[in-house]
C-alpha cells in the first residue's frame, strides 16, 4: 500500500526529470555563449528548481500540508507556470529528439555506397527547433498567469431545471444553490470570495447545498473566511457534507487523537456557519403538508480515497418520501452504488472534481484531462429517472488558479413533469 507521500515525491521525481530534459535544450542555446555567461545562465537555471522544489521536499518530510501565506501566494503559482512552461517546452524538444532518431535510424539502415560519407555516430539537436521551443513557452506562461490572476475567482453562476414526475407541488419551482469544494486553504483574495458568495445571495435559493471540501487539510484555515462564508443563509437551510479533504487524512499529525480534534473541530466548524452537517445522516424538509427527505453522507468514491459513508445508515427512514436528494462528495459513488441500489434517490448533487479546473467549454462541448479519470466531471447527467449533477467547484487547489473551467455557483430549479 501507498504511503501519504507516494504521490507527493512521484510528482516531484517527475518535475526533477522535466527540468533535466528542458536543461539539454538551455545548453544547446548556451553553447557559443562565453563561459562565464554559460555558468550564470545554469546555475540560475538549477537555482530557480532548488527555490521551487525544495519546500515541497519539507513540506513532505515534515509532513505539515502546503500551508503557509508564502507557500500558497508566491511558491505555488510560480511552481506551476514554470512547470507547465516547461512540459510546452519539453514537447517541441521531443518533436526535435524524434526527429533525430527517424534520421539516426535512416542512416543506420540506408546502406552507404561506397566511397561515400561514413555513418554518423550521433545527430545534433536542432538549434532551431530549441529556439522554437524557448520562444513558444511564452503561450502557457501567458495562460498559467491568467489563470491565477482573473480565472480563479472568476464565478459564474450556473442554472439548470430538472424535472421529477413525484416532486410534491408545494415544492415545484424550488430553487436549490450548490457550491462544492471551496478550499479555503488554498484562497489568496478575501475580496473575490465575498463577491461570489454575493452571487449566489442575489440568485436567492430556497435551500442551500454545500457538497465537501470546506478546508485542504485543516479546520483552522476556515478562520479568515468565517465573516464570508456565515453569509451563505437560505429560508429552508444550509446542508452540507465532509469531502475527501476535510478529514486531514494528508497530514502527518502528531497522533491520532489530534487529527481526531481537528475532525472535531471541522464539525464544530458547520455549526457555527449555521449549515447543517449531515454525517451519514438525513432531513426532511416539510412545506405545508408536502415533503422531501434531503441526504447526506459522509465521503464515498472509487478513486482510492477512504470510504467514510454509509449509504444505507443516512438513508434509512426515508423509504416513504416522495422525493429523495441526495448530498454525496465524490461522483463516482453513483454508478458505484447509488444508482445500482437505491434507483429511488432522485438527484445526487456531487463536487470533488473542480472540472479538472483545466480545460475547454464552448457551447455544449466540453473537454478537460479530468474526464479520462472521471466518467461523470462537470454539470448534469441523467440515467433512467436518476440524475446527478457534478459543480465544477467553488475555490481551487494545487494549481492556484483556473483556465477554461471557472468557478461554479449552481443554481437547479427543480419543477413537476
Amino acid at each position: 500500500m501507498m504511503s501519504r507521500h507516494t504521490i507527493p515525491l512521484l510528482f516531484v521525481s517527475i518535475a526533477l526529470l522535466i527540468d533535466f530534459y528542458v536543461y539539454q535544450g538551455v545548453l544547446v542555446l548556451t553553447v557559443h555563449l562565453e563561459p562565464i555567461t554559460q555558468t550564470s545562465i545554469r546555475w540560475a537555471y538549477w537555482g530557480v528548481t532548488g527555490l521551487l522544489v525544495a519546500p515541497f521536499l519539507v513540506t513532505i518530510a515534515l509532513g505539515v500540508g502546503f500551508q503557509g501565506m508564502l507557500f500558497r501566494r508566491v511558491l505555488l503559482p510560480f511552481f506551476f507556470v514554470n512547470y507547465i512552461t516547461k512540459l510546452f517546452i519539453a514537447f517541441f524538444l521531443s518533436l526535435d529528439d524524434m526527429m533525430r532518431v527517424l534520421k539516426w535510424t535512416l542512416r543506420r539502415v540506408v546502406r552507404v555506397p561506397s566511397g561515400g560519407v561514413p555513418i554518423s555516430t550521433g545527430i545534433a539537436r536542432s538549434a532551431c527547433l530549441t529556439k522554437t521551443a524557448m520562444a513558444a513557452a511564452v503561450v502557457p506562461v501567458f495562460t498559467m498567469g491568467y489563470g491565477i490572476i482573473v480565472g480563479a475567482h472568476d464565478y459564474r453562476v450556473r442554472k439548470v431545471k430538472v424535472k421529477l414526475p413525484r416532486l410534491p407541488r408545494s415544492f415545484h419551482g424550488l430553487r436549490i444553490g450548490q457550491l462544492s469544494d471551496i478550499h479555503c486553504g488554498s484562497f489568496f483574495d478575501k475580496e473575490a470570495v465575498k463577491t461570489g458568495v454575493a452571487m449566489l445571495l442575489r440568485e436567492k435559493p430556497d435551500i442551500i447545498f454545500f457538497t465537501g471540501d470546506l478546508v485542504n487539510n485543516m479546520a483552522d484555515e476556515v478562520n479568515a473566511y468565517i465573516d464570508v462564508l456565515d453569509k451563505i443563509q437560505a429560508p429552508l437551510g444550509v446542508y452540507s457534507i465532509l469531502g475527501n479533504h476535510d478529514y486531514g487524512d494528508y497530514v502527518r499529525w502528531i497522533s491520532l487523537d489530534a487529527k481526531k480534534k481537528n475532525l472535531h473541530a471541522m464539525c464544530a466548524i458547520h455549526q457555527q456557519l449555521g449549515w447543517h452537517l449531515l454525517m451519514n445522516d438525513h432531513k426532511v424538509i416539510t412545506q405545508g403538508s408536502d415533503q422531501l427527505a434531503v441526504i447526506g453522507v459522509e465521503n464515498w468514491g472509487t478513486g482510492g480515497f477512504p470510504k467514510y459513508g454509509q449509504l444505507d445508515r443516512a438513508y434509512h427512514g426515508t423509504e416513504d418520501m416522495p422525493i429523495k436528494l441526495l448530498l454525496s462528495h465524490d461522483p463516482s459513488h453513483w454508478d458505484a452504488q447509488i444508482r445500482p441500489h437505491y434507483p429511488d434517490i432522485d438527484i445526487t448533487f456531487s463536487g470533488h472534481t473542480h472540472g479538472g479546473q483545466f480545460g475547454i467549454e464552448v457551447g455544449s462541448f466540453k473537454w478537460s484531462p479530468v474526464q479520462y479519470r472521471y466518467k461523470q466531471w462537470a454539470g448534469l447527467y441523467q440515467e433512467g429517472t436518476q440524475y446527478l449533477y457534478v459543480n465544477r467547484g467553488y475555490g481551487y487547489i494545487g494549481y492556484p488558479g483556473r483556465v477554461g473551467i471557472t468557478p461554479e455557483i449552481t443554481i437547479m430549479e427543480l419543477e413537476k413533469a
